[in-house]
């Protein structure tokens, strides 16, 4: 099969690490990073609505990380919360994905559990909040369809913070995903991440596996 060269993504995931990190170096306590991670979100939603991208979603929390200390917990739970608040101020077709059944899935989020438009809808964006890739996957067996049957498979992979791992971020949708890994920490987006991601996802080849 021919390579082709691929344009604009239709589909990107965001995985925003290294806020805790961020927050050691600026002498600040680990759990203070997760609200300076919520601007840099919604720069990149308005940038990605600017350059035409379908659908965005974005890696809240694991429910793995939920094992973490409680000063920690409470404060991601918190910007989740606040994301999605912010979220709900864009036109957007949200939809949360997570076990709500978990004590660690914020009750403010239960609404958006099903796809909801906000403000007018448009992009299509997914937040994955007290997710577990185990917890998708296991679903299959009872429904034959994961949890996030609803999100659409991802052609971009964008992570913050220089680690090169998925960290069981949808296992099915990025089956095909191209990795584009910024060094730098979350908090310290700059709008150029996405323009050199896009840029590097251009170039590249595609052949779904043919």
């Amino acid at each position: 099969m021919e390579k082709v060269k691929k344009s604009v993504p239709r589909h990107i995931g965001i995985i925003p690490d290294g806020n805790r990190r961020w927050a050691k170096e600026h002498g600040l306590n680990k759990q203070d990073g997760y609200e300076y991670g919520l601007l840099p979100g919604l720069k990149l939603l308005k940038m990605a609505r600017e350059k035409k991208i379908d659908e965005i979603t974005y890696y809240g929390f694991t429910m793995d990380n939920c094992k973490r200390p409680a000063e920690q917990f409470r404060a991601f739970q918190k910007a989740c919360v606040d994301a999605v608040d912010l979220l709900t101020k864009e036109g957007a077709d949200l939809l949360v994905i997570g076990n709500r059944e978990s004590r660690c899935f914020p009750e403010e989020l239960v609404p958006y559990t099903t796809r909801t438009p906000v403000n007018g809808g448009g992009i299509r964006v997914n937040f994955l909040v007290n997710y577990g890739w185990q917890w998708d996957l296991s679903h299959i067996q009872t429904d034959g369809l994961p949890y996030s049957t609803d999100v659409s498979r991802i052609d971009l992979v964008i992570r913050w913070g220089g680690m090169r791992r998925l960290s069981g971020f949808l296992p099915i949708q990025c089956v095909y995903s191209d990795f584009y890994v910024v060094e730098r920490y979350w908090p310290d987006y700059r709008d150029t991440d996405l323009d050199d991601a896009l840029k590097w996802y251009a170039a590249q080849d595609v052949t779904l596996g043919g």
